[in-house]
């Protein structure tokens, strides 16, 4: 699929309808999206791959997957009336990804790839750590995931001790709009990457 018609199809998963902050319910940007899941395609191939996406939300990065050949997909999430949201996606998208409601610290079910758009930790402190230590010990091959730029070091560690690799870190264009009661400006560039970790011998 081309890189347009991705962030395409991507763009047409809707938004959170009523963000909660106290969740860190920020849409994953769909260019952002798509770069995390082609560098996948690059990498790990995606075609006939088990993928889950951790903290999914409306099911942007799950339903990306399941555009590009993965299979099974699942998406986990907490809040239901996101997961409202992303099965409506999934079915205009005529994809199928299995949407399960549960906190990410207690989901158990390897997948060979794990994506995931985590809380960046601005709301509540440490917020991201559940996310990283599930994926590092679901994913059989690996993991991609958005994590704020200074929490290098902190992910770099928490990698080294689950003996996996990081493959590549890059910067990923990310604008934040006003969503937030306490946002004061229209919009704002934050500084992320994109992150791409091996658990086993591929990639």
């Amino acid at each position: 699929m081309r890189h347009s018609e991705l962030v395409r199809r991507i763009e047409s998963v809707p938004a959170f309808a009523h963000p909660r902050p106290e969740l860190e319910q920020v849409v994953t940007p769909a260019e952002a999206a798509a770069d995390l899941l082609q560098t996948a395609v690059r990498l790990d191939g995606l075609e006939g791959m088990a993928v889950t996406d951790l903290g999914c939300g409306t099911g942007r990065l799950a339903i990306g997957a399941a555009l590009l050949g993965a299979s099974p997909v699942c998406g986990v999430e907490r809040d239901e009336d996101a997961l409202r949201l992303a099965r409506g996606a999934a079915e205009v998208a005529g994809v199928t990804v299995e949407f399960s409601a549960g906190d990410v610290a207690d989901w158990d079910r390897p997948a060979d790839v794990v994506v995931m758009n985590p809380p960046f930790g601005a709301q509540r402190q440490h917020a991201d750590r559940p996310f990283w230590d599930v994926s590092l010990r679901l994913a059989r091959r690996s993991v991609y995931g958005f994590a704020l730029s200074d929490s290098r070091t902190f992910i770099a560690r928490r990698a080294v001790a689950r003996g996996a690799r990081i493959v590549e870190t890059h910067p990923v264009p990310w604008s934040l709009g006003r969503i937030f009661p306490h946002h004061t400006r229209a919009r704002v560039a934050i500084p992320v990457d994109l992150w791409v970790i091996a658990t086993g011998t591929k990639p």
